[in-house]
């Protein structure tokens, strides 16, 4: 009889976790950014039928990179556990924390069983809180563990280099504006260190806005609204740069002026 084939246990959770990697790294990443008014989600997704953003209740919303079927499961998962808890209890008892606990446990599950594969899917869970320091946002990895997030946090591919990236230029109390443009620019960067061009058609944005009035703070970007907010900051920074250089041209103008008064031996009021 033959010796059964004998695989230790960390060298089988490590293959494991090298195989959810390599499918979440083949999914279009999705960025998290927190800015004065919410959060705002900019996914990289030319489809409008399959959504990496989805609301999940009144202040709280759901995105995720990997394989869509398995994702999608979790979410309607997750609408059913908000709702039922809602219904049963309060709506203020559902939270963004009990959410990502229940996604923990069920992740933490199926990777550690044997008599399935892992999920190939990364989570991020956000609620909008009433002050920008009451925002939550929770990214969970394929292995079921919680990552508690601040500021910005991005998911997918090339998460590790759109991370640093935003790192260095997020900062607190950004426009909705700045925000989607730093969102885009950290989406349009490749492996390569070149940078792509995305158009409003290729992105996914939604918010949750915490100014909005409605009980449901949940609300989706498209079409021309996304695109005058694109062309609004890309109008604004050109503006910008064409009063720098209106102010160096006249510092220029004054300075020769300031120098041939000198030259004709008259003061300066």
């Amino acid at each position: 009889m033959s010796t059964p084939f004998y695989v230790s246990p960390q060298q089988a959770m490590a293959d494991r976790a090298e195989y959810a990697r390599k499918g979440i790294a083949r999914g279009r990443s999705v960025v998290v950014l927190q800015y004065t008014d919410g959060v705002v989600f900019v996914a990289e997704n030319p489809s409008r039928a399959l959504h990496k953003v989805s609301e999940m209740y009144d202040r709280i919303a759901f995105a995720a990179v990997g394989k869509y079927n398995e994702f999608e499961n979790l979410r309607i998962a997750g609408v059913r556990y908000a709702d039922l808890r809602g219904y049963t209890y309060d709506r203020a008892d559902v939270t963004a924390r009990g959410l990502a606990n229940v996604y923990a446990q069920t992740l933490g599950s199926i990777f550690s069983s044997a008599a399935e594969k892992p999920y190939e899917v990364e989570l991020i869970v956000a609620e909008v809180g009433n002050a920008p320091e009451d925002d939550q946002i929770y990214r969970l990895p394929h292995d079921g563990s919680i990552v508690d997030e601040h500021g910005s946090v991005a998911v997918g591919g090339n998460a590790d280099q759109i991370s640093s990236y935003l790192d260095q230029r997020h900062r607190d109390g950004m426009t909705l504006g700045e925000a989607l443009k730093l969102a885009v620019e950290s989406l349009s960067r490749d492996n390569n260190g070149g940078e792509r061009t995305l158009a409003a058609e290729q992105l996914e944005v939604a918010t949750l806005d915490r100014t909005r009035p409605q009980q449901r703070k949940f609300k989706r970007i498209l079409g021309r609204q996304l695109s005058r907010l694109l062309e609004e900051d890309g109008a604004a920074s050109g503006s910008a740069k064409d009063s720098e250089g209106a102010a160096d041209e006249s510092s220029d103008s004054a300075d020769s002026e300031g120098t041939s008064g000198s030259e004709g031996g008259s003061a300066a009021p």
